[in-house]
């Protein structure tokens, strides 16, 4: 009797066992900087490889180029995956999308809250406020919630087809020349414009700004010896909170 309840015990930890990709996704942190290429620009780690399963920047990218890559974006300062190609992997109903850029994109783990509200419908996992008629806010919530309850993992996990994970699906990561990476305008902003993105026009605007002020300096330099003009330099917008969309 005794081994029945052990076997039936170590059946119930197989059933809810979560596959290692899927473990991986969800405890990886991402946009930290890759400690192989440290010394490399655009190396924040934004991409996960299905089969190391691990995270990877775009310098690692060569190395992983023949595995299934998905590709991992930041709102807000936490992790989000499309929903398109998520839903290749796992069954995502009843996780609640998020709208950013036009794109429907999903939280990869819960966010931590301020304070609880009350409302008639929340996440059931950590009681996040929900539009109807979701149940979860991220993946993470969903799949902790089956494996609390003892679910099949298997009910709502894909086999994964590499075809929709190739290397050349990444946008705005690939190499260009030796150490140059193309400018990253996939980065998703919403109508409010939480993140704020750069363009290779607004750059060259910017750059035929610098020149123009670059003339004016030495122009009035030439009236005004011995003065020292001040010129600030460029800021980049930074991400601030806003309501979601």
């Amino acid at each position: 009797m005794v081994r029945e309840g052990e076997e039936e015990e170590e059946m119930m930890m197989m059933v809810a066992r979560k596959p290692a990709w899927l473990e991986g996704l969800m405890a990886e942190t991402f946009f930290s900087s890759c400690v192989i290429h440290e010394n490399r620009r655009k190396n924040e780690k934004n991409v996960f490889c299905l089969l190391c399963c691990l995270s990877v920047c775009p310098h690692c990218i060569p190395s992983h180029r023949s595995h299934p890559l998905l590709q991992v974006r930041r709102y807000v300062y936490h992790d989000v995956v499309r929903l398109s190609d998520l839903e290749k992997l796992i069954d995502c109903t009843y996780v609640q999308p998020y709208t950013i850029n036009g794109a429907k994109v999903i939280f990869l783990n819960q966010r931590p809250q301020s304070r609880t509200k009350v409302s008639s419908n929340v996440c059931f996992t950590c009681d996040r406020i929900l539009q109807e008629p979701f149940h979860f806010c991220s993946l993470s919530c969903k799949v902790d919630y089956m494996v609390y309850q003892g679910d099949d993992l298997t009910s709502i996990l894909y086999r994964i087809d590499e075809s929709d994970f190739t290397y050349s699906r990444l946008e705005g990561l690939r190499m260009d020349g030796h150490d140059q990476l193309e400018e990253d305008t996939s980065t998703m902003e919403d109508d409010t414009e939480d993140i704020m993105v750069i363009s290779d026009q607004s750059e060259q605007g910017n750059n035929s700004n610098k020149k123009e002020k670059r003339k004016k300096k030495k122009k009035e330099s030439n009236y005004l010896p011995g003065m020292v003009l001040s010129l600030g330099s460029r800021r980049k917008g930074a991400p601030h909170r806003a309501p979601f969309s």
